[in-house]
């Protein structure tokens, strides 16, 4: 074996330095950053453009039985009701298009997330362990709720 060797850390060189290590006696001209160095700058963040929720009711939602949530589903709006497939314990909501800011505020209240995965919003309805790799449809049963009559 070899012994012990030190290496020294190489350092990536830039093309421009942060303020606090110039000297004073550096000119005016030499503290303007370089125009490269401006394109490179990083994006200004994305504004948060997501309409409030009250995050206690959301989380109180999350952990009611299917039958309660689809109720307050039925209840809240209708139309959203309609378009609901209870999938085992869960609840499903898929549209065709992207919902409207409100639809999808409504949604996030009465406890939904969106799953990108499955291109729908979901509610656990209390059972959180629902994953896996495989549809969900191919092991739990599953129904419209809008389709079936009242009693």
């Amino acid at each position: 074996m070899r012994g012990k060797q030190s290496r020294k850390k190489k350092t990536m060189k830039t093309t421009s330095q942060k303020k606090s290590n110039r000297l004073p006696q550096e000119s005016k001209q030499s503290q303007q950053p370089a125009p490269q160095a401006q394109a490179t700058a990083a994006p200004e963040a994305k504004p948060d453009t997501r309409l409030p929720i009250d995050t206690e009711a959301r989380k109180k939602n999350r952990t009611l039985p299917t039958p309660k949530v689809l109720e307050l589903l039925k209840n809240a709006n209708p139309g959203l009701f309609n378009l609901a497939e209870v999938v085992g314990k869960w609840i499903w909501v898929a549209f065709r298009e992207t919902p409207a800011p409100e639809l999808r505020q409504q949604l996030a209240q009465l406890g939904f997330h969106w799953n990108r995965e499955r291109q729908a919003w979901q509610h656990p309805c209390g059972a959180f362990r629902l994953r896996g790799f495989q549809d969900p449809h191919e092991k739990y049963s599953s129904y419209y709720p809008a389709d079936q009559k009242a009693a």
